[in-house]
């Protein structure tokens, strides 16, 4: 374990009854859940999957190509077609930085179709935020999160140039 492991993201969720808009944080060890180095924790999802058990997010960041759905908590959709970068990088930059702001006491979800590149993406610009190094992120996210987060090579340019 190096100065950036946070351990594994894999295991089950807390059953229980979902709170819409509740505050609180993510439990760390929780499905989905990235564990960053200042200890917020963020947890990642596939929307083309169910809902995880345990309790909803306080706010959502959906990251699909066309407005999502509606969801009974707060979210934001940020235009982010499947397989490439965010349509306004300016954007998704104000994004990124107010969900890690939030992350401090909010359970803070990134959400794309299948979870892994967008989410991945998104997940190791957060982790550039709290002070991983651009060119371990994708390491990072790829060991806490999923390994085969952040898919392809323009998705892994995008995040060596973010930077905190």
């Amino acid at each position: 374990m190096n100065e950036f492991d946070s351990g594994s993201a894999s295991g089950t969720g807390a059953g229980g009854p979902r709170e819409p808009g509740a505050g609180g944080r993510w439990e760390a060890g929780t499905t989905g859940v990235l564990l960053l180095p200042s200890g917020r924790t963020v947890r990642g999802r596939g929307l083309r999957r169910p809902l995880p058990p345990g309790p909803s997010p306080s706010y959502a960041v959906h990251l699909l190509g066309q407005r999502p759905p509606g969801v009974p908590w707060e979210s934001r959709w940020l235009r982010w077609p499947d397989f490439w970068l965010p349509s306004n990088r300016a954007e998704a930059r104000e994004v990124f930085t107010d969900a890690w702001e939030r992350a401090a006491g909010e359970r803070v979800e990134f959400a794309c179709g299948g979870g892994r590149g967008r989410t991945g993406t998104a997940l190791a610009c957060l982790a550039v935020l709290d002070g991983v190094p651009a060119d371990r992120a994708v390491e990072f996210v790829r060991r806490n999160y999923d390994a085969h987060a952040v898919e392809t090579p323009w998705q892994k340019r995008y995040v060596r140039q973010f930077s905190g």
